[in-house]
């Protein structure tokens, strides 16, 4: 009687990687149609927007000469940039750059951090630095 018993992880681990690419591969043609969609999405917001800024120019070219208007528009856009510029640099001040040191040996830097489980109404108790609650009485 001939088994392949020998060769059983062989074939499981062949059969477990082509399950695993078939898989990226499908996650991966999603994800490129997803791209492609945000590309479009991104190209039409850049033409609408110039297409905005030029009607905004000759709405105001009618009241102002051409110089004046395009000087009037190209602060108005470069006063837009520096408020999203600001913004985006506080939020990413908010961020961390670095995970932090673990907080207890054997924790990953990055691994999330446990909330204590005391209710919010509960002060935690002041530990001595063994970890032991203090007396009070003392």
């Amino acid at each position: 009687m001939d088994t392949n018993l020998p060769n059983l992880p062989e074939q499981l681990s062949q059969v477990v990687r082509d399950a695993i690419r078939d898989e990226l591969r499908e996650q991966t043609k999603k994800q490129r149609r997803a791209a492609r969609m945000y590309a479009g999405a991104g190209a039409a917001g850049l033409y609408g927007g110039a297409a905005l800024t030029v009607f905004l120019l000759l709405v105001l070219a009618m009241a102002v000469p051409y110089w004046a208007a395009a000087l009037i528009v190209a602060v108005l856009l470069l006063g837009a940039a520096a408020l999203l510029s600001r913004g985006a640099r506080s939020s990413r001040s908010e961020l961390p750059d670095r995970p932090a040191a673990p907080l207890e040996p054997g924790v990953p830097p990055g691994a999330p951090v446990m909330p204590s489980m005391a209710p919010p109404s509960v002060p935690e108790q002041s530990r001595g630095p063994l970890g032991n609650p203090r007396d009070a009485g003392r």
